[in-house]
């Protein structure tokens, strides 16, 4: 029986994140690896090249049964998707999903951040990132950097905004800091 359609996280070899998207996009799944761009030094050059958001895994859209199942982990690059067992994989939120292509789609600068469970909670109110929630690092008064996080694979980016455009939601969070091995599988890397 097949569950409906969610968001969930692909588990990828080191380095064979772009391999996994291009066969699972040629197989006709709805595969999603956020790029960020990155300087890099190769033969005295510098130049900008993507490189993975979540270095190690991908996000793919699909109502998960046995045929599908099994053609996504026979994938090359593909270590297992991310859930207790095959019909029952650990859930990607769609409002992650949606804060981290609403934050690439505005072309500002991305950067990694350390995982964070506990800030304060806001919603980002006009300009191209209004409706996406995150945590906010001010800088200054007027500064300040957006952590928007993946829960399940307690990764996050930031992006720096403008503090005045931003409104509290609710109170600071203290989310429980609960290990990927304990939502997923004892084998995380």
């Amino acid at each position: 029986m097949a569950i409906e359609e969610q968001w969930m996280a692909l588990w990828t070899h080191s380095h064979c994140e772009q391999l996994v998207h291009d066969q699972l996009i040629a197989k006709g799944f709805n595969a999603f690896l956020p790029l960020m761009p990155v300087w890099s030094r190769r033969a005295g050059a510098r130049r900008l090249i993507q490189k993975p958001m979540f270095p190690g895994y991908l996000f793919l859209r699909h109502a998960i049964d046995k045929h599908s199942s099994i053609e996504i982990t026979k994938t090359d690059g593909v270590v297992r998707v991310l859930g207790e067992r095959w019909d029952r994989p650990a859930i990607v939120a769609d409002a992650e999903i949606d804060a981290i292509r609403q934050v690439l789609d505005t072309g500002l600068p991305v950067l990694p951040h350390s995982y964070l469970s506990e800030g304060h909670r806001v919603r980002i109110t006009r300009g191209p990132l209004a409706g996406v929630e995150g945590l906010l690092i001010r800088n200054d008064l007027r500064k300040g950097l957006l952590v928007v996080s993946v829960e399940l694979l307690q990764r996050s980016v930031a992006v720096e905004v403008d503090c005045t455009l931003v409104d509290p939601v609710g109170e600071s969070v203290a989310t429980p800091a609960v290990s990927p091995a304990q939502v997923t599988f004892a084998a995380l890397p």
